[in-house]
Formats: C-alpha cells, structure tokens, sequence
C-alpha cells in the first residue's frame, strides 16, 4: 500500500452515497480500486496513514485486495471474479503476485532505504529486478488463457491488479516491455477501456499535488 500524502474525496456511487474511498492519485493500490474521492478524517480510519480505505457506511476496508473481495461480495451485478473456478483461481494468482510479490518491492520507501544503506543506483536497480522477475512469472501464468484481456475476451480482477501495475513501471522504471509481449498486449487494450482512463492517476483531481 501507499503511504497517504494527499486529500480528495466523493461518493463513489450515485446509489450509494455512503460509500467512499479513500486514495492517493499516484497509488498503484489507490488505482486498483479508485473513483477520485476526498480523503478527510484519514487517521481515524487507518493510523498507519496508508491508502486505499474503503467506507461503506459503518463498514471500513483497507488493502486493495481485501476492498476488491468485499466489493465482489456487496456488489455481485459485475463480477470481478469468473465462475469457472480454473480461472478463478487464476485471476486470485495474479492479483496475489501483482501486491504481494511485485509492489511491495518497488516502494519508494524501500528503495531510498536500499539506496542508503547501498548506493545510490540500487534502489532502480532492485526495484527492476524485482519487478521482472514478477513479469515473467505472470506472462508464463496468463498464457494459454490471455486473450483481449489478461484471461480472456473479459476484465476480471487480473486485469484490476495488472492494469496500474504496468502502467506505474512503464512510467517510473523504465521496463522493457518487449520482453512481455502478452502483458504488453493487453495493456494495450487496457487502454482502450473507459473505466482504466477515467481512473488513471492523471485524470484524478489531486493529479497536480
């Protein structure tokens, strides 16, 4: 998760004005889950002041993960998770390695820690290896089952978690995205969805700050 820095807030739901998330514009996390809300009342809600927190009424979720399951579970009309439990068990996977094994290790906390106590070309270049080596495992994992989309013709919660994760790395580490030609392709089509624009850090009303 991302350390919060920044405030913004809104009803995320027409339907259900009770319902809030808090995030972070540039929050890989934030951006998994995101409808540009205004943060108020942060540390109340989570002392560990990280994003994203979700308030739905008297209910209050934080980690991206576990909102994205509470949401499946509230929210049932657009699933996030398919019913064949072969590709639901893969959609879990992915979301699994996207937060547990790739983000964690590119924070930029981490990598100013690694940097002081190595040098000052280390942080780039753990953040680097750590996120390829989580690249190749996810173009072996989705490959006789990506299609438009990281595992078919629709958006599940793979494509929720890799979306963000490979624009954040195309913008800040410099990836060569040729070596994952399935993930590069659907990111590809990830762009063409209104949803992943309307959400992208820069379309956010604390893009600027």
């Amino acid at each position: 998760m991302e350390q919060l820095n920044n405030q913004n807030q809104r009803d995320t739901m027409n339907s259900s004005p009770k319902l809030v998330l808090y995030n972070f514009s540039h929050s890989s996390c934030s951006w998994r889950v995101r409808f540009a809300l205004n943060l108020k009342e942060f540390e109340q809600l989570n002392p560990l002041r990280y994003v994203p927190v979700l308030v739905d009424g008297d209910v209050v979720v934080s980690d991206s993960l576990a909102i994205l399951l509470y949401l499946e579970e509230k929210y049932p009309q657009r699933a996030l998770l398919p019913d064949d439990p072969r590709r639901k068990a893969l959609n879990l996977q992915v979301a699994s390695i996207v937060c547990s094994s790739i983000q964690p290790l590119h924070m930029l906390g981490l990598m100013k820690r690694i940097e002081e106590k190595v040098g000052p070309e280390e942080g780039l270049l753990w953040a680097q290896s750590s996120i390829e080596k989580g690249f190749f495992a996810l173009e072996q994992l989705v490959k006789d089952f990506a299609t438009r989309f990281a595992t078919g013709e629709a958006l599940y919660m793979a494509d929720v978690f890799l979306a963000p994760q490979i624009a954040t790395v195309v913008m800040r580490f410099n990836i060569d995205m040729s070596n994952f030609p399935i993930l590069s392709r659907v990111y590809e089509s990830y762009k063409t969805v209104p949803e992943f624009r309307a959400s992208s850090p820069e379309a956010q009303p604390d893009a600027g700050s």
